[in-house]
């Protein structure tokens, strides 16, 4: 996760998304998976004994779980946009009370050079 913060904080929401997609088709088990719900996969690791089974209730499992996390990655994918959000805000914020700043000391330098 700490990759995807680091490539958030370089290309934003996009580099983020590209950075979780490399590491998805790079070495991340999708390739030993075998086709879902068929059974145990490649890997060595069966993901229990409904999906070993395979079957029916191997592919509703397989659903199931594929929709788990497409739910989980959508809401973190909202809360990183949300947290975007709020940094865009903060940093306004920021820049008006500097432009505040700003015109005050010019105030000053005018009011000095009047003097």
């Amino acid at each position: 996760m700490a990759a995807v913060a680091v490539a958030a904080a370089r290309g934003g929401l996009r580099g983020a998304l590209l950075a979780q997609q490399h590491r998805w088709s790079s070495g991340s088990g999708a390739d030993q998976l075998g086709e879902l719900g068929k059974g145990a996969g490649k890997g060595g690791g069966g993901g229990g004994s409904i999906r070993e089974a395979g079957g029916a209730f191997g592919k509703k499992q397989a659903a199931e779980e594929e929709r788990y996390f497409r739910e989980k990655e959508r809401e973190q994918l909202s809360a990183l946009r949300k947290h975007h959000e709020e940094e865009i805000h903060h940093h306004q914020k920021e820049i008006e009370r500097l432009q505040k700043e700003i015109e005050r000391h010019k105030h000053k330098i005018k009011q000095l050079k009047d003097d």
